[in-house]
């Protein structure tokens, strides 16, 4: 028996899960004085399909977006490669119990994994001799967390759509 707001998915379009990764990356390549703070929004939407769609965004995945993201904001090569596998693997690690939840539900849990990444980034700047970067960049992972619903919201939202409306069907 299905609850009220729980609902049958249809299946996700590889076209707009590749869509959805680039529009995400652009957003993540607007210029903004390297602040801190900002939320990484390639992260965000790379582990929304993690989580829903691992058949075609999985840790490989992760791991050359982090390679790709270093390049970007040209820091060693390997930081954000690392951070960010290991976030896909505590979402995958994760999956079937996050899934239970809806997206405000999951906050908690993907405020941990957010948190964790930007602490591994922070940690290894600091490691390899890197600046002091002050205590802002914890912001970027509740930013990320408050982000989550609404990425949640527009990326399931195909998925959602009625195929063939029909009124004796209860799905």
């Amino acid at each position: 028996m299905l609850l009220k707001d729980q609902r049958v998915l249809l299946p996700a379009n590889p076209a707009f899960i590749a869509l959805s990764l680039v529009v995400a990356f652009m957003i993540s390549l607007v210029p903004l004085g390297h602040l801190a703070w900002m939320p990484q929004f390639w992260l965000v939407v790379m582990l929304f399909w993690c989580l829903h769609q691992p058949k075609y965004v999985g840790i490989t995945a992760l791991f050359l977006a982090g390679l790709v993201m270093d390049v970007n904001d040209t820091t060693l090569l390997g930081i954000h490669a690392v951070a960010y596998s290991i976030a896909g693997c505590l979402v995958m690690f994760g999956s079937r119990r996050i899934l239970w939840f809806n997206a405000f539900k999951q906050m908690p849990i993907v405020f941990v994994v957010f948190f964790t990444a930007s602490a591994i980034v922070w940690m290894l700047r600091l490691v390899s001799g890197g600046q002091w970067p002050g205590w802002d960049i914890m912001l970027a992972p509740v930013l990320e967390t408050l982000l989550w619903p609404f990425v949640s919201l527009i990326l399931l939202a195909p998925q959602r759509r009625v195929p063939d409306r029909d009124m004796t069907r209860p799905l």
